[in-house]
């Protein structure tokens, strides 16, 4: 049986104003992570700075964007999306392609938080890279590699533009999931193909008991939860992993999706599992159609797509309400027992993103991270409400390791 290979191949580049990290998984897979560290940076230059160094990346190692996420204050995002394409048109870099642009506040108040990139170089002459278009605006990447075929959808919402009537929380979130479902067969797949959504919601904290039953509806109506449940183990019950977080977009829809979905052929050489975990049980026990993690095993690599994880038991009931500290502790400690069978840990993380309810606390999270090594995680840390009202803390990542034998 092979050996995980602990990651030895991360690059840091530093600045006064933000640190990238660049997380090479053998020679076909990328993940970059800007995070920005100067409350005092100008963010439009510091936006121009980071690309720079992201185009100089991207001509060194020939790889392509199959996603891309920017953290930052909307009022900002117009100028930061210009001078994004600016200077990746000077630098010779530019491709349309799809950017979700989240309302990620930096813990300082107003500016720019950071970006996470995950792209890939195609090593086989059956491998390729495309754009995926809806009404000829680019909405995701499609990729083939190892008998699959990878999905990425992104900017996924369902709110009816120019249109007074229709909008309803509950009709936008139906429409969202509807819109994915016809993407995803437009290119041969279903919804129960998806591995990971990642789902940015408006004014959470008030509806996200009426955002799990639409949801729960809409996975049974596409077969992924069964009619009924009574007598079957959630743990069971196959369900992607996911993140559900606060958070606005530009578009004023009331929720935005990211996916990530695998079509595998059956001389496929690799395979999708889910995991729930030792600290944490199936989230779908308290109504939460998700799984703690998702396992993708490639024959020299694998990644593990880890949910968006809170400071809750077994049970589903949360932990140290009003402790931050604690909370922090309990989230790593969770998600180091999830992740700890597949012979990894914290410290393998490539590409994070750390959820703080107060800006008060991020001086907490540096104390606790410092503590389990974790300072020069790669993480894009924001201020956004977390699902419950007592949660103060939330992390969601990806851990990728290349397999030696």
């Amino acid at each position: 049986m092979g050996q995980n290979k602990i990651m030895d191949n991360r690059k840091v580049y530093r600045n006064k104003s933000f640190t990238i990290y660049t997380s090479a998984i053998g020679t076909e897979q990328v993940y970059l992570v800007a995070s920005v560290k100067d409350k005092d940076a100008d963010p439009i230059v510091t936006c121009g700075e980071i690309y720079r160094q992201i185009a100089s990346i991207i001509k060194q190692t020939e790889i392509q964007i199959v996603q891309e996420k920017i953290f930052g204050s909307i009022c900002i995002q117009t100028n930061i999306l210009k001078v994004r394409e600016d200077v990746l048109r000077d630098c010779g870099v530019y491709e349309e392609l799809p950017i979700t642009y989240i309302q990620g506040q930096p813990f300082w108040g107003m500016g720019l938080s950071g970006l996470q990139i995950c792209a890939i170089k195609p090593s086989q002459l059956q491998d390729k890279v495309w754009t995926i278009y809806e009404d000829r605006v680019p909405c995701g990447r499609g990729m083939n590699r190892n008998g699959a075929t990878f999905l990425s959808l992104q900017n996924i919402h369902g709110l009816k533009e120019n249109h007074s009537s229709g909008n309803s929380r509950a009709e936008q979130v139906s429409r969202m999931f509807d819109r994915t479902d016809r993407l995803l067969r437009k290119y041969g797949a279903v919804f129960k193909d998806v591995v990971c959504t990642r789902i940015y919601i408006s004014d959470m904290l008030n509806w996200y008991k009426e955002f799990n039953s639409i949801r729960n509806a809409k996975y049974t109506e596409y077969g992924i939860l069964p009619i009924k449940s009574e007598g079957l183990i959630s743990e069971k019950i196959y369900l992607p992993a996911s993140t559900g977080i606060q958070a606005d977009n530009p578009k004023g829809a009331i929720a935005v999706m990211n996916i990530l979905a695998v079509i595998r052929r059956s001389d496929a050489q690799l395979e999708v599992m889910h995991n729930n975990g030792t600290k944490q049980r199936s989230a779908y026990r308290y109504g939460s159609a998700f799984s703690r993690s998702t396992i993708i095993r490639e024959p020299n690599k694998k990644c593990i797509l880890i949910s968006g994880t809170a400071s809750i038991d077994e049970q589903g009931k949360s932990l140290f309400p009003g402790n931050t500290r604690e909370q922090i502790r309990k989230t790593f400690e969770i998600v180091d027992a999830l992740i700890s069978k597949e012979n990894v840990s914290l410290k393998d993380i490539c590409h994070a993103t750390v959820f703080l309810k107060r800006q008060e606390d991020m001086s907490i999270y540096q104390e606790v991270a410092n503590k389990y090594g974790l300072a020069d995680m790669p993480a894009v840390c924001v201020i956004a409400d977390v699902c419950r009202d007592e949660l103060l803390f939330e992390l969601d990542a990806i851990v990728a390791v290349e397999n030696t034998n």
